[in-house]
């Protein structure tokens, strides 16, 4: 199947969907709702505001919010200007945040008032001037609920006297002239934790976002979405969250059901409640649905598409979901999809009725896969174990400033076109189905998220009691793994010392949830220590 790419930018191509579908709900959070009319309006107004603030094509701007209306409006209203949206997870420790900003060269960043004290605390040692601008969630809920927050806001402190409040931004400068805009254009930059390092910021284009919408849709089985839900639960400083939950919707005329923060509660009274028609999700998201007893007598016959990405969906774990699904009525049962955040997320995705076990499903539209020899262009006969690689519309530009690792990942074959290496191993068989069978690079999933073990292992060697330290990842039922630090050292610091002393560099969701002391760490023939011997003991 080959489908038609428009050459527009990402806002464009939203644009176009709300002339069609003017009245229909572009999103709903907490209960309001707006129109795709309105959310226009909206981004326009957010365009107009922050090119009073002198932004300007070119520029680079940080988005550190969870998914509420103030992250689409920004992001959409930004790329209007042909600024460059850096997204960040929120609940990122202070000296990330500083990373964050300082690499993408960001002019702004973007959070909300619980986030603000350590965004602040991070600007004040950037290498360069980057303005903070604060919001509040209270603005965009309705009018009951707005009654409500003040009394669950649990800490007030005062901000920096240049703090730029995002409601002072409005209604002074009219939309100004836009600039003309290419499709290959960035549009946004997300950070991927380094294997052996600091995080690389990967350059998604318009045009990978926009082909991304369409092939997901094309991929779905359904002809239009227009109408439908999305349970967008999966935060946007991911690639699954912006691609799928907010950008696919959009593009398809669906409404996003915003999900600020996931709990089994919430995210169980939104199913039953709302009755989303799409799920896409992590397997520990789905893992929990499992677990929610508010959900044991619904009826889940409204579900057209119930999607598993972000991590290996075990086939035990599958069987489990698909039990709970036919038990509750629904017409569908999970499809695991397959990408990296180097094609935006999705490029494999599990057909209608065309299961195979233990298969990842078969690449998307006008998406290719080959397997080749670990770190080389020579292609692997079917069945093969070896890399994979992708080609198409979705690979991204690149890495920010990183030609060398850039270099290292996109490689030309022998038929001309580039192929992004993803580091990972699996396998096609005769049909075109994708076996994956684990990963080259060093790094652990918990609950969805990206977790880089050096990043971890960094912080805790600048503990002046450590003489040397390793991370691994242990198998783990709810989280799919979890994250364990051993240690060697003195004194030994419980883990609620270790965990407070990394929160300032390493976000919340990473830190280790057990710390092991040990005499000493085994060691490879060339006296590195050997992780793996580590990993196989602990996962047994």
């Amino acid at each position: 199947m080959e489908l038609q790419y428009p050459d527009l930018t990402v806002t464009e191509h939203v644009r176009q969907t709300a002339r069609q579908y003017p009245t229909l709900t572009a999103y709903d959070f907490m209960g309001k709702r707006v129109s795709f009319k309105t959310l226009m309006a909206h981004i326009d107004q957010t365009a107009a505001a922050f090119a009073g603030m002198g932004l300007i094509r070119g520029d680079t701007v940080a988005v550190c919010l969870p998914n509420c209306p103030h992250a689409v409006e920004a992001f959409y209203g930004l790329s209007m200007l042909g600024v460059t949206v850096c997204m960040i997870h929120p609940l990122s420790a202070p000296d990330e945040i500083l990373y964050y900003v300082n690499h993408s060269g960001s002019k702004a960043l973007i959070t909300l008032d619980q986030f603000a004290k350590k965004a602040a605390q991070a600007l004040a040692k950037a290498d360069h001037h980057c303005s903070l601008v604060v919001t509040t969630v209270k603005e965009q809920l309705p009018c009951f609920k707005r009654l409500v927050y003040p009394l669950i806001q649990k800490e007030k402190f005062p901000l920096p006297a240049t703090t730029v409040r995002w409601r002072s931004l409005f209604g002074h400068s009219p939309l100004p002239e836009l600039p003309t805009l290419d499709a290959n254009e960035p549009a946004v930059l997300l950070y991927s934790g380094g294997t052996t390092g600091k995080p690389k910021g990967i350059l998604l284009s318009h045009r990978n976002l926009n082909a991304l919408a369409l092939q997901t849709i094309a991929a779905s089985g359904w002809d239009t979405i227009a109408g439908d839900t999305m349970l967008s639960v999966m935060p946007m400083f991911h690639g699954f969250g912006l691609g799928i939950g907010i950008h696919t919707a959009l593009v398809g005329g669906a409404c996003c059901l915003l999900v600020p923060r996931f709990t089994v509660d919430s995210y169980a009274k939104l199913v039953k409640t709302r009755k989303p028609n799409f799920i896409p999700g992590v397997p520990t998201l789905f893992a929990a649905l499992l677990q929610a007893e508010s959900l044991q007598n619904t009826d889940l016959s409204f579900l057209k598409g119930v999607f598993s990405g972000g991590d290996r969906l075990s086939p035990a774990l599958k069987k489990q979901v698909d039990a709970f699904l036919r038990q509750h009525g629904s017409p569908v049962p999970i499809r695991e999809g397959y990408g990296t955040t180097e094609c935006v997320t999705a490029s494999c995705l599990t057909p209608v009725g065309r299961e195979k076990e233990g298969s990842i499903g078969l690449p998307y539209p006008d998406m290719e896969y080959t397997i080749t020899l670990p770190d080389s262009v020579t292609p692997l006969p079917p069945d093969t174990e070896g890399e994979i690689c992708l080609t198409g519309p979705t690979v991204m530009l690149g890495y920010l400033n990183d030609p060398d690792s850039t270099a290292k990942v996109l490689k030309i074959h022998d038929d001309g076109r580039v192929w992004l290496h993803t580091g990972d191993l699996g396998c096609m068989d005769e049909e075109g189905f994708v076996y994956f069978k684990g990963r080259m690079k060093r790094m652990i999933i918990t609950n969805g998220y990206n977790v880089y073990p050096a990043q971890i292992e960094e912080a805790m060697m600048g503990h002046p009691s450590v003489k040397d330290c390793c991370v691994i990842g242990v198998n783990d039922p709810m989280r799919g793994q979890r994250v364990r630090a051993y240690v060697v050292g003195e004194p030994a610091l419980s883990l609620q010392e270790w965990q407070a002393y990394l929160a300032q560099s390493i976000a919340r969701y990473a830190l280790p949830k057990e710390v092991v002391y040990q005499q000493q760490l085994p060691k490879t023939a060339v006296g590195k220590v050997a992780y793996r011997l580590l990993e196989e003991e602990a996962n047994g």
